[in-house]
Protein backbone atom coordinates (compact mmCIF):
# COMPACT_ATOMS: atom_id res chain seq x y z
CA UNK A 1 0.00 0.00 0.00
CA UNK A 2 2.38 2.71 1.08
CA UNK A 3 5.13 1.69 -1.68
CA UNK A 4 1.87 1.93 -4.72
CA UNK A 5 3.49 5.58 -5.11
CA UNK A 6 6.95 4.24 -5.72
CA UNK A 7 5.47 1.50 -8.62
CA UNK A 8 3.78 3.94 -10.44
CA UNK A 9 6.33 6.37 -10.76
CA UNK A 10 8.34 3.12 -12.23
CA UNK A 11 5.74 2.60 -14.70
CA UNK A 12 5.44 6.28 -15.70
CA UNK A 13 9.32 5.72 -16.55
CA UNK A 14 9.18 2.68 -18.07
CA UNK A 15 6.42 4.06 -20.82
CA UNK A 16 8.39 7.37 -21.19
CA UNK A 17 11.50 5.25 -21.68
CA UNK A 18 9.55 3.49 -25.00
CA UNK A 19 7.77 6.18 -25.55
CA UNK A 20 11.32 8.22 -26.35
CA UNK A 21 13.07 5.28 -28.09
CA UNK A 22 10.02 5.24 -30.34
CA UNK A 23 9.78 8.53 -30.78
CA UNK A 24 13.76 8.71 -31.89
CA UNK A 25 12.47 5.70 -34.61
CA UNK A 26 9.59 7.42 -36.23
CA UNK A 27 11.45 10.65 -36.09
CA UNK A 28 14.75 9.70 -37.74
CA UNK A 29 12.79 7.75 -40.01
CA UNK A 30 10.62 10.96 -40.98
CA UNK A 31 13.90 13.26 -41.35
CA UNK A 32 15.26 10.28 -43.21
CA UNK A 33 12.14 10.04 -46.11
CA UNK A 34 12.16 13.73 -46.07
CA UNK A 35 15.45 14.32 -46.75
CA UNK A 36 16.20 11.29 -49.43
CA UNK A 37 13.05 12.51 -51.01
CA UNK A 38 14.63 16.11 -51.79
CA UNK A 39 17.83 14.67 -52.58
CA UNK A 40 16.72 12.86 -55.58
CA UNK A 41 18.18 13.21 -59.01
CA UNK A 42 16.92 12.41 -62.40
CA UNK A 43 18.55 9.78 -64.66
CA UNK A 44 17.12 9.09 -68.34
CA UNK A 45 18.19 5.55 -67.12
CA UNK A 46 15.73 5.21 -65.15
CA UNK A 47 12.66 2.57 -65.34
CA UNK A 48 9.81 3.32 -66.58
CA UNK A 49 7.45 5.77 -64.32
CA UNK A 50 10.90 6.46 -61.96
CA UNK A 51 10.98 9.93 -60.84
CA UNK A 52 14.36 10.07 -59.50
CA UNK A 53 17.24 8.04 -57.81
CA UNK A 54 19.74 8.54 -55.16
CA UNK A 55 23.41 6.72 -54.21
CA UNK A 56 24.33 6.35 -50.58
CA UNK A 57 27.45 4.96 -48.24
CA UNK A 58 26.60 4.10 -45.17
CA UNK A 59 27.92 1.10 -42.64
CA UNK A 60 30.28 -0.11 -45.23
CA UNK A 61 27.99 -0.34 -47.85
CA UNK A 62 26.11 1.13 -50.89
CA UNK A 63 23.00 2.04 -51.30
CA UNK A 64 20.68 2.62 -54.17
CA UNK A 65 17.35 4.29 -54.09
CA UNK A 66 14.64 4.75 -56.89
CA UNK A 67 11.55 6.43 -56.27
CA UNK A 68 8.40 5.95 -58.67
CA UNK A 69 5.63 9.05 -58.08
CA UNK A 70 2.67 6.89 -58.13
CA UNK A 71 4.26 3.00 -58.36
CA UNK A 72 6.50 0.63 -60.45
CA UNK A 73 4.85 -1.62 -62.81
CA UNK A 74 4.94 -4.55 -60.87
CA UNK A 75 4.56 -4.66 -57.27
CA UNK A 76 6.92 -6.49 -55.32
CA UNK A 77 6.08 -9.31 -53.18
CA UNK A 78 8.04 -7.71 -49.70
CA UNK A 79 7.40 -4.44 -49.14
CA UNK A 80 8.51 -2.27 -45.78
CA UNK A 81 5.49 -0.66 -44.45
CA UNK A 82 7.21 2.33 -42.29
CA UNK A 83 4.60 2.72 -39.52
CA UNK A 84 4.96 1.18 -36.26
CA UNK A 85 7.19 3.77 -35.12
CA UNK A 86 4.04 6.48 -35.47
CA UNK A 87 1.83 4.04 -34.03
CA UNK A 88 3.76 3.36 -30.54
CA UNK A 89 5.25 6.71 -29.96
CA UNK A 90 1.60 8.09 -29.80
CA UNK A 91 0.36 4.92 -27.46
CA UNK A 92 3.05 5.07 -25.34
CA UNK A 93 2.59 9.15 -25.44
CA UNK A 94 -0.88 8.80 -25.05
CA UNK A 95 -0.74 6.35 -21.52
CA UNK A 96 2.46 8.53 -20.50
CA UNK A 97 -0.35 11.27 -20.46
CA UNK A 98 -3.02 9.41 -18.64
CA UNK A 99 -0.72 8.33 -16.16
CA UNK A 100 0.99 11.55 -15.14
CA UNK A 101 -1.93 14.02 -16.07
CA UNK A 102 -5.06 11.83 -15.70
CA UNK A 103 -4.21 10.06 -12.26
CA UNK A 104 -2.41 12.63 -11.12
CA UNK A 105 -4.34 15.11 -12.61
CA UNK A 106 -4.95 16.76 -9.28
CA UNK A 107 -1.36 18.38 -9.28
CA UNK A 108 -0.33 18.28 -12.49
CA UNK A 109 -3.55 18.95 -14.44
CA UNK A 110 -5.51 21.15 -12.98
CA UNK A 111 -4.56 24.77 -11.75
CA UNK A 112 -7.21 26.27 -9.31
CA UNK A 113 -5.83 29.55 -9.35
CA UNK A 114 -7.34 29.63 -13.18
CA UNK A 115 -10.27 27.40 -13.26
CA UNK A 116 -12.37 26.05 -10.90
CA UNK A 117 -13.13 22.37 -12.07
CA UNK A 118 -13.51 19.09 -11.02
CA UNK A 119 -11.03 16.52 -12.46
CA UNK A 120 -13.46 14.60 -14.62
CA UNK A 121 -13.73 17.54 -16.22
CA UNK A 122 -9.97 18.57 -16.62
CA UNK A 123 -9.59 14.91 -18.33
CA UNK A 124 -12.84 15.63 -20.40
CA UNK A 125 -11.26 18.79 -21.77
CA UNK A 126 -7.61 17.07 -22.08
CA UNK A 127 -8.71 13.79 -23.85
CA UNK A 128 -11.76 15.67 -26.27
CA UNK A 129 -9.48 18.78 -27.46
CA UNK A 130 -7.09 15.92 -29.12
CA UNK A 131 -10.06 14.75 -30.99
CA UNK A 132 -11.39 18.04 -32.06
CA UNK A 133 -8.24 18.92 -32.63
CA UNK A 134 -8.10 16.23 -35.24
CA UNK A 135 -11.43 16.73 -36.57
CA UNK A 136 -10.91 20.42 -37.42
CA UNK A 137 -7.43 19.98 -39.12
CA UNK A 138 -8.52 16.60 -41.20
CA UNK A 139 -11.50 19.18 -42.38
CA UNK A 140 -9.08 21.85 -43.15
CA UNK A 141 -7.07 19.64 -45.19
CA UNK A 142 -10.23 17.94 -46.85
CA UNK A 143 -11.52 21.58 -48.19
CA UNK A 144 -10.90 23.61 -51.06
CA UNK A 145 -8.04 24.79 -48.99
CA UNK A 146 -5.87 21.90 -50.28
CA UNK A 147 -4.77 23.08 -53.34
CA UNK A 148 -3.40 26.53 -51.04
CA UNK A 149 -1.19 25.14 -49.02
CA UNK A 150 0.45 28.14 -47.86
CA UNK A 151 -2.97 29.23 -46.81
CA UNK A 152 -3.48 26.25 -45.07
CA UNK A 153 -0.43 25.85 -42.98
CA UNK A 154 -1.02 29.66 -41.80
CA UNK A 155 -4.64 28.75 -40.46
CA UNK A 156 -3.10 25.44 -38.61
CA UNK A 157 -0.43 27.76 -37.29
CA UNK A 158 -3.04 30.16 -36.12
CA UNK A 159 -5.33 27.05 -34.74
CA UNK A 160 -2.39 25.72 -32.43
CA UNK A 161 -1.90 29.71 -31.26
CA UNK A 162 -5.38 29.43 -29.77
CA UNK A 163 -5.08 26.02 -28.47
CA UNK A 164 -1.97 27.43 -26.48
CA UNK A 165 -3.74 30.37 -25.01
CA UNK A 166 -6.87 28.45 -24.68
CA UNK A 167 -4.83 25.09 -22.62
CA UNK A 168 -3.14 28.47 -20.92
CA UNK A 169 -6.22 29.27 -18.98
CA UNK A 170 -7.43 25.91 -18.08
CA UNK A 171 -3.96 23.85 -17.10
CA UNK A 172 -1.15 24.05 -15.67
CA UNK A 173 1.74 25.50 -17.11
CA UNK A 174 3.41 22.24 -17.83
CA UNK A 175 0.05 20.64 -18.52
CA UNK A 176 -0.34 23.38 -21.43
CA UNK A 177 2.36 23.11 -23.09
CA UNK A 178 2.49 18.89 -23.20
CA UNK A 179 -1.10 19.23 -24.56
CA UNK A 180 -0.46 21.38 -27.11
CA UNK A 181 2.51 18.78 -28.24
CA UNK A 182 0.19 16.21 -27.85
CA UNK A 183 -2.40 18.17 -29.86
CA UNK A 184 -0.05 18.50 -32.97
CA UNK A 185 1.31 14.81 -32.16
CA UNK A 186 -2.10 13.54 -32.95
CA UNK A 187 -2.36 15.38 -35.70
CA UNK A 188 0.71 14.07 -37.01
CA UNK A 189 0.05 10.03 -36.32
CA UNK A 190 -3.72 10.49 -37.59
CA UNK A 191 -2.28 11.77 -40.86
CA UNK A 192 -0.09 8.33 -40.86
CA UNK A 193 -3.32 6.38 -39.72
CA UNK A 194 -6.09 7.80 -41.36
CA UNK A 195 -4.85 9.27 -44.81
CA UNK A 196 -0.96 8.22 -45.56
CA UNK A 197 -1.42 4.55 -44.94
CA UNK A 198 -5.39 4.35 -46.05
CA UNK A 199 -3.54 5.87 -49.32
CA UNK A 200 -0.84 3.72 -49.65
CA UNK A 201 -2.83 0.83 -49.27
CA UNK A 202 -5.19 1.79 -52.54
CA UNK A 203 -1.94 1.90 -54.19
CA UNK A 204 -0.73 -1.19 -54.03
CA UNK A 205 -4.41 -2.55 -53.87
CA UNK A 206 -5.00 -1.29 -57.77
CA UNK A 207 -1.19 -2.76 -58.36
CA UNK A 208 -2.31 -5.98 -57.61
CA UNK A 209 -5.54 -6.05 -59.53
CA UNK A 210 -3.61 -4.45 -62.54
CA UNK A 211 -5.19 -1.03 -62.10
CA UNK A 212 -3.07 2.28 -62.69
CA UNK A 213 -3.07 3.86 -59.24
CA UNK A 214 -4.45 7.49 -59.38
CA UNK A 215 -2.05 9.72 -59.26
CA UNK A 216 -3.87 11.61 -56.45
CA UNK A 217 -3.70 9.41 -53.82
CA UNK A 218 0.40 10.07 -53.27
CA UNK A 219 -0.30 13.79 -53.70
CA UNK A 220 -2.66 13.34 -50.62
CA UNK A 221 -0.22 11.59 -48.60
CA UNK A 222 2.77 14.17 -49.62
CA UNK A 223 0.47 17.17 -48.63
CA UNK A 224 0.03 15.48 -44.98
CA UNK A 225 3.76 14.18 -44.68
CA UNK A 226 5.33 17.25 -45.40
CA UNK A 227 2.90 18.78 -41.99
CA UNK A 228 4.43 16.54 -40.14
CA UNK A 229 7.82 17.35 -41.09
CA UNK A 230 7.26 20.85 -40.02
CA UNK A 231 5.54 19.96 -36.87
CA UNK A 232 8.26 17.38 -35.38
CA UNK A 233 10.82 19.84 -34.06
CA UNK A 234 8.18 22.14 -32.13
CA UNK A 235 6.70 18.85 -30.57
CA UNK A 236 10.31 17.64 -29.25
CA UNK A 237 10.42 21.28 -27.50
CA UNK A 238 7.24 20.95 -26.11
CA UNK A 239 7.48 17.35 -25.05
CA UNK A 240 10.97 18.45 -23.49
CA UNK A 241 9.49 21.83 -22.01
CA UNK A 242 8.41 20.19 -18.85
CA UNK A 243 11.28 19.66 -17.01
CA UNK A 244 12.18 23.57 -17.67
CA UNK A 245 10.22 26.23 -15.70
CA UNK A 246 11.35 28.95 -17.82
CA UNK A 247 9.42 27.45 -20.67
CA UNK A 248 5.84 26.82 -19.00
CA UNK A 249 6.00 28.83 -15.48
CA UNK A 250 5.67 32.35 -16.91
CA UNK A 251 2.44 34.63 -17.85
CA UNK A 252 3.47 34.22 -21.28
CA UNK A 253 4.55 30.61 -21.78
CA UNK A 254 1.48 30.30 -24.40
CA UNK A 255 3.52 33.03 -26.61
CA UNK A 256 6.80 31.01 -26.26
CA UNK A 257 4.67 27.68 -27.61
CA UNK A 258 3.15 29.73 -30.24
CA UNK A 259 7.39 30.81 -31.44
CA UNK A 260 8.20 28.06 -31.46
CA UNK A 261 6.07 26.46 -34.23
CA UNK A 262 7.75 29.41 -36.38
CA UNK A 263 11.24 28.12 -34.67
CA UNK A 264 10.63 25.14 -36.32
CA UNK A 265 9.54 25.80 -40.09
CA UNK A 266 12.78 28.07 -40.03
CA UNK A 267 14.63 25.28 -39.30
CA UNK A 268 13.62 22.56 -41.19
CA UNK A 269 13.01 25.00 -44.33
CA UNK A 270 17.10 25.42 -43.62
CA UNK A 271 17.31 21.50 -44.18
CA UNK A 272 15.01 20.52 -46.70
CA UNK A 273 16.13 23.77 -49.07
CA UNK A 274 19.80 22.34 -47.99
CA UNK A 275 18.65 18.30 -48.95
CA UNK A 276 17.26 19.57 -52.34
CA UNK A 277 19.70 22.09 -53.44
CA UNK A 278 23.02 21.21 -51.53
CA UNK A 279 22.51 25.39 -50.44
CA UNK A 280 20.73 26.30 -47.40
CA UNK A 281 19.06 30.07 -47.19
CA UNK A 282 21.21 31.30 -43.78
CA UNK A 283 18.70 33.82 -43.19
CA UNK A 284 16.60 30.98 -41.53
CA UNK A 285 19.29 30.99 -38.70
CA UNK A 286 18.79 34.67 -38.27
CA UNK A 287 15.38 34.98 -37.94
CA UNK A 288 15.66 31.81 -35.65
CA UNK A 289 17.92 33.05 -33.20
CA UNK A 290 15.78 36.36 -33.17
CA UNK A 291 12.54 33.75 -32.47
CA UNK A 292 14.86 32.34 -29.63
CA UNK A 293 15.88 35.62 -28.23
CA UNK A 294 11.93 36.65 -28.04
CA UNK A 295 11.25 33.69 -26.21
CA UNK A 296 14.45 33.63 -23.94
CA UNK A 297 12.95 37.35 -23.10
CA UNK A 298 9.42 36.24 -22.56
CA UNK A 299 10.90 33.81 -20.46
CA UNK A 300 11.93 36.46 -17.11
CA UNK A 301 8.38 37.54 -17.22
CA UNK A 302 7.17 36.26 -13.74
CA UNK A 303 3.94 34.35 -14.00
CA UNK A 304 1.67 32.85 -11.47
CA UNK A 305 0.36 33.85 -7.76
CA UNK A 306 2.44 36.27 -5.31
CA UNK A 307 3.10 34.19 -2.03
CA UNK A 308 0.43 36.58 -0.62
CA UNK A 309 -1.85 35.63 -3.16
CA UNK A 310 -0.71 31.96 -2.71
CA UNK A 311 -1.81 31.92 1.50
CA UNK A 312 -4.78 33.66 1.28
CA UNK A 313 -6.12 31.37 -1.31
CA UNK A 314 -8.07 28.21 0.03
CA UNK A 315 -6.83 25.09 0.16
CA UNK A 316 -8.67 22.45 -2.37
CA UNK A 317 -10.17 19.24 -1.08
CA UNK A 318 -7.07 17.24 -2.55
CA UNK A 319 -5.09 19.75 0.12
CA UNK A 320 -7.30 19.56 2.48
CA UNK A 321 -6.90 15.58 2.88
CA UNK A 322 -2.97 16.24 3.11
CA UNK A 323 -3.07 19.24 5.41
CA UNK A 324 -5.53 17.76 7.81
CA UNK A 325 -3.83 15.40 9.79
CA UNK A 326 -1.56 15.83 13.15
CA UNK A 327 1.78 14.81 11.68
CA UNK A 328 1.55 17.85 8.71
CA UNK A 329 3.12 20.60 10.86
CA UNK A 330 6.16 19.06 11.57
CA UNK A 331 6.42 17.39 7.99
CA UNK A 332 5.47 21.18 6.78
CA UNK A 333 8.63 23.09 8.72
CA UNK A 334 10.98 20.13 7.58
CA UNK A 335 9.94 20.82 4.01
CA UNK A 336 10.33 25.15 4.40
CA UNK A 337 13.66 24.29 6.24
CA UNK A 338 15.24 21.94 3.77
CA UNK A 339 13.77 22.92 0.89
CA UNK A 340 12.55 26.10 -0.01
CA UNK A 341 15.69 28.22 -0.64
CA UNK A 342 15.23 26.64 -4.47
CA UNK A 343 11.76 25.86 -4.51
CA UNK A 344 10.43 29.45 -3.43
CA UNK A 345 8.55 32.22 -6.20
CA UNK A 346 11.46 33.83 -4.96
CA UNK A 347 14.66 31.50 -4.93
CA UNK A 348 17.61 32.65 -2.70
CA UNK A 349 19.70 30.41 -3.92
CA UNK A 350 22.09 31.64 -6.55
CA UNK A 351 21.63 30.92 -9.84
CA UNK A 352 18.10 29.51 -9.12
CA UNK A 353 15.77 31.95 -11.17
CA UNK A 354 13.11 29.72 -11.28
CA UNK A 355 11.99 27.05 -8.96
CA UNK A 356 12.88 23.45 -9.77
CA UNK A 357 10.28 22.22 -12.25
CA UNK A 358 8.13 25.45 -10.88
CA UNK A 359 7.75 23.37 -7.86
CA UNK A 360 6.84 25.79 -5.12
CA UNK A 361 6.88 24.26 -1.10
CA UNK A 362 6.62 27.84 0.99
CA UNK A 363 2.75 27.99 1.88
CA UNK A 364 0.86 24.73 3.55
CA UNK A 365 -1.26 24.97 0.08
CA UNK A 366 2.39 24.56 -1.42
CA UNK A 367 3.08 21.52 0.59
CA UNK A 368 -0.07 19.46 0.79
CA UNK A 369 -0.11 19.51 -3.29
CA UNK A 370 2.84 17.92 -3.60
CA UNK A 371 3.17 15.80 -0.54
CA UNK A 372 3.40 12.78 -3.09
CA UNK A 373 6.06 14.12 -4.75
CA UNK A 374 7.65 15.02 -1.37
CA UNK A 375 7.25 11.44 -0.28
CA UNK A 376 9.21 10.17 -2.97
CA UNK A 377 12.12 12.43 -3.56
CA UNK A 378 12.71 13.87 0.12
CA UNK A 379 11.31 10.95 1.94
CA UNK A 380 12.04 7.47 1.12
CA UNK A 381 14.74 8.65 -1.77
CA UNK A 382 17.52 11.20 -0.67
CA UNK A 383 17.14 12.88 -4.45
CA UNK A 384 15.96 16.40 -2.56
CA UNK A 385 17.45 17.90 -1.57
CA UNK A 386 20.81 18.14 -3.60
CA UNK A 387 23.43 17.02 -0.57
CA UNK A 388 25.66 19.89 -2.29
CA UNK A 389 22.80 22.29 -1.47
CA UNK A 390 21.85 21.06 2.29
CA UNK A 391 22.37 18.11 4.36
CA UNK A 392 19.04 17.30 5.30
CA UNK A 393 18.86 15.76 8.72
CA UNK A 394 17.53 11.64 8.92
CA UNK A 395 14.31 12.85 11.43
CA UNK A 396 13.20 15.93 8.46
CA UNK A 397 12.82 12.87 6.24
CA UNK A 398 11.32 10.39 8.66
CA UNK A 399 8.47 13.47 9.30
CA UNK A 400 8.00 13.53 5.86
CA UNK A 401 7.46 9.87 5.47
CA UNK A 402 5.54 9.63 9.10
CA UNK A 403 2.83 12.29 7.56
CA UNK A 404 1.98 10.61 3.91
CA UNK A 405 1.80 7.38 5.49
CA UNK A 406 -0.45 9.12 8.31
CA UNK A 407 -2.56 10.31 5.58
CA UNK A 408 -2.86 6.80 4.11
CA UNK A 409 -3.73 5.40 6.70
CA UNK A 410 -6.84 7.64 7.19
Amino acid sequence: MYEMAILWDWIAFCVRWLHVITAMAWIGASFYFIALDLMLKPNSALPAGAYGEEWEVHGGGFYHTVKYLVAPAEIPEHLTWHKWQSYTTWLSGAALLMIVYWVGGELFLLDPTKADLALWQGILISGGSLTLGWLAYDALCKSRLADRPTVLMLLLFLILVGMSWGYNQIFTGRAALLHLGAFTATIMTANVFFQIMPNQRIVVADLKAGRTPDAKYGKIAKVRSTHNNYLTLPVVFLMLSNHYPLAFATEYAWIIASLIFLTGVTIRHYFNTMHKTGDGPLWTWGVTTVLMLVIAWLSTVPGGATYEEAEARPLTTYEQKYASVGSFEEAYYAVVGNCSMCHARDPSWDGIRRAPKNVVLETESDVARHAEQIYLQAGLSHAMPPPSAIEMEPEARRAIIAWVRDVRDH
